[in-house]
This record gives C-alpha cells, structure tokens and sequence, in this order.
C-alpha cells in the first residue's frame, strides 16, 4: 500500500485518527499532542483527560484502575491501527502505548512495514 501525502498533512491526518478514537473510546479528545515522523516510525505523545471516574478509584484502587487502563489501552492500539491501515493506506507492524494516570500523558510508538520518507 502505497500513500501519497505530504509530511504535514499525514501528521494532521494521524492526529485526527488518534483524536478521533480517544472521543470514541473516553467521551473528550486531548488536550495537546506532538506528532514526529522518522522513517518507519511515527511518535505521539499526548496529554489527555483522566476519566473523572478513574481518577477517584485511582487512589484507593489502583491494581483495579491499572487493569482498565490496560484494557483501554489495547482497544486504543488495536483501533488505531485498523484505522491507520484503513483511512491511510498504511500497513502498520504494530503500535506500543504507555500511560501515566498521574500526569495524564501518553507515549505511542507506530512502526510501519515501510518507510514513509
């Protein structure tokens, strides 16, 4: 599969990808991303919204909270790179995904099959 868009606009079209699946999945977007390109590699780290509901079990649960937030992390992978394959054209390999609830920040890895530069 072969793509035909420019560096910045398959930034963009990531981001909205990326946006989009985390309205679907917590109900609000996020509030700030920065998005790299780097061969085969496309880096995103995000500051998100805690689920308000989360953020009260945090405390008191969090061995129950860190196995949702796993779970929520696996859809969020595995939605990310249907979609990625789907509206981009792009074969992913496969997408890696951290999240610390404290500071609400995420880093995802996306290792494409092929260079994009």
């Amino acid at each position: 599969m072969k793509h035909s868009y420019s560096p910045g606009v398959l930034k963009q079209e990531i981001i909205k990808i990326y946006n989009s699946i985390n309205q679907e999945i917590f109900g609000t977007g996020i509030k700030s991303q920065k998005i790299e390109i780097s061969g085969d590699k496309v880096f995103i780290f995000a500051t998100h919204k805690r689920i308000p509901a989360l953020k009260v079990l945090d405390e008191s649960n969090r061995s129950l909270t860190a196995s949702v937030d796993t779970l929520l992390m696996e859809a969020n992978k595995r939605m990310l790179k249907e979609q990625i394959e789907s509206t981009l054209g792009l074969e992913v390999r496969l997408v890696l995904k951290d999240y610390d609830p404290k500071t609400e920040f995420s880093g995802t890895v996306i290792l494409l099959k092929e260079p994009l530069e």
